[in-house]
């Protein structure tokens, strides 16, 4: 299903290196609003500097594929040498496509990362990677943002019909 994600955690900052490394996996992919930091605040956060010197050292590089605009995305992750894709365009699979092409990476290095089903888990699926939905970092949201929420409660409704989505803490136990 196109809203399904493979695999789920808490959090982006629970992954593992080394077990994306074993998954073959060279990127993560990340939304940057309330998977990496929280969409009202302006800068990086710690958190982001420390994963992104874990996933390095593995070998894994980190690039932020953002609905943002380029100088949002900037000012959020350039501190950190962390690369970006603005304009993604999400739920759409362009921007995702166009990262893959332009970072040279073939669709089984890379993981996408988000908290939103609609733009994040959708644009991942249709690009064809591998996709992880984590839970918000915060409870609140921006306008636009809370409109696809109401949407993703009535998605959620129907995905755990089947088969419940429940959160993971840590990467060996993400698989669905």
């Amino acid at each position: 299903m196109i809203f399904r994600p493979i695999y789920t955690i808490d959090t982006i900052y629970h992954l593992d290196p080394t077990g994306l490394r074993r998954m073959g996996i060279k990127a993560v992919f990340s939304d940057l609003d309330n998977t990496l930091l929280a969409w009202n605040i302006r800068e990086s956060s710690q958190e982001m500097a420390i994963l992104n010197k874990k996933l390095a050292k593995a070998g894994i590089k980190l690039i932020v594929i953002s609905n943002n605009n380029p100088d949002r995305v900037s000012e959020a992750v350039s501190k950190f040498n962390v690369a970006f894709w603005a304009n993604a365009r999400k739920p759409l699979p362009f921007g995702i496509l166009k990262a893959l092409k332009h970072y040279n990476l073939s669709k089984e290095d890379v993981i996408m990362v988000g908290d939103q089903l609609i733009t994040d888990i959708q644009a991942g699926n249709l690009a064809g990677v591998k996709t992880v939905l984590v839970k918000p970092l915060v409870e609140t949201d921006k306008w636009n943002t809370r409109i696809n929420r109401f949407f993703e409660k009535i998605i959620f409704f129907f995905l755990n019909i089947n088969k419940k989505i429940e959160f993971k803490e840590s990467l060996k136990w993400m698989k669905n």
